[in-house]
């Protein structure tokens, strides 16, 4: 199946034993800002790229609304610079599949991805760009609702809320961001934090006690969602952890936004990590384990913004390019 490349009419994969199994140079995993500059670059490298995804390519791209702090665009559509992203990618040859991976593992010289559809895709390289997946308060009621008042996506379900009084659940630039958001639809939005203060940058803290439509709660936890028969939220146990004092808040809507854990599970030997699972990297964006890269939200690092995946992910595939030429120079072929 070759494809049109504007370098190179290679082509697009090599398939092997089985129609299901097909070997690349370089497998990204995952299509968020990171994969996506990863890919362009292995593109121009002129190495066989494919960047595996579970969804629609954009990541974390996907469920924001305006993006304001990418250099060049003082504003731009999230969606709109995830088109820009895979476009430009596919420009230079990198190959995009439906498929999510569900384990990576090393063979001898080869890395071997195994994907949810049952295909294996297998490379010298790979380049773990798979993000991570929001963290849950672990309260009664937060499964029961969820989709029926509970959500971890603003721009996904606030046009939901349009008229009511919700809360948002954190203390990060995520739960500032999204309150401030949040306001365009519901009448009011309470900001609910366990600490006296927020962890957000001062700018994004600026919005939110300037906004009058939104109302902070800080030394606060929900303990509980709690709504009527027909599943809908009607309000939220609410205890202040200093003086243990319990409350109800009358709400129909509660957004979570208290972190995200990396998808690193998926990496089935052991490979250096913090404590809460976020990759460690040299200066290359190498893991412990040669040949296995990671660039964005799933490496330790002091920001998680589109900017520093789109840094890490550059570094990452000059550094997977070069890996594999320093294998070619040393006589390894496979």
């Amino acid at each position: 199946m070759p494809f049109s490349s504007p370098i190179s009419p290679r082509p697009s994969f090599i398939s092997r034993l089985v129609s299901n199994e097909f070997e690349y140079e370089v497998i990204i995993v995952g299509a968020g800002p990171a994969g996506m500059t990863a890919a362009l670059y292995a593109g121009r490298s002129m190495l066989r790229t494919v960047v595996l995804e579970r969804g629609a390519p954009g990541g974390e791209l996907l469920n924001t609304e305006l993006i304001e702090d990418y250099p060049g665009f003082e504003h731009v559509l999230g969606w709109e610079l995830a088109q820009k992203f895979e476009s430009h990618a596919k420009k230079f040859g990198a190959e995009f599949r439906t498929a999510g991976v569900t384990s990576i593992r090393k063979l001898g010289e080869m890395f071997e991805c195994t994907c949810d559809n049952g295909e294996v895709y297998r490379a010298p390289a790979v380049i773990v760009t798979a993000g991570g997946t929001p963290i849950k308060l672990g309260i009664p009621g937060e499964v029961e609702y969820a989709g029926k008042g509970v959500s971890y996506c603003a721009i996904c379900d606030g046009a939901f809320f349009r008229g009511q009084v919700i809360a948002v659940v954190g203390g990060g630039d995520a739960a500032c961001e999204e309150a401030d958001f949040l306001t365009r639809y519901a009448a009011r939005v309470y900001l609910i934090h366990r600490r006296d203060e927020f962890r957000a940058s001062k700018i994004v803290q600026k919005r939110v006690f300037e906004n009058p439509k939104i109302e902070v709660i800080f030394d606060t936890v929900v303990e509980q969602v709690i709504g009527d028969e027909q599943g809908l939220v009607h309000h939220l146990s609410l205890r202040n952890v200093k003086t243990g004092a319990a409350s109800d808040l009358a709400a129909t809507g509660m957004f979570v936004f208290i972190g995200f854990r990396p998808n690193t599970g998926i990496i089935e030997e052991h490979v250096d990590h913090d404590a809460m699972g976020y990759l460690v990297t040299d200066t290359n964006m190498q893991t412990s384990i040669p040949g296995l890269f990671a660039a964005g939200d799933v490496r330790v690092q002091l920001t998680r913004q589109v900017t520093t995946a789109v840094g890490d992910a550059t570094t990452a595939a000059i550094a997977a390019e070069k890996y594999l030429t320093a294998r070619r120079d040393a006589g390894v072929t496979v």
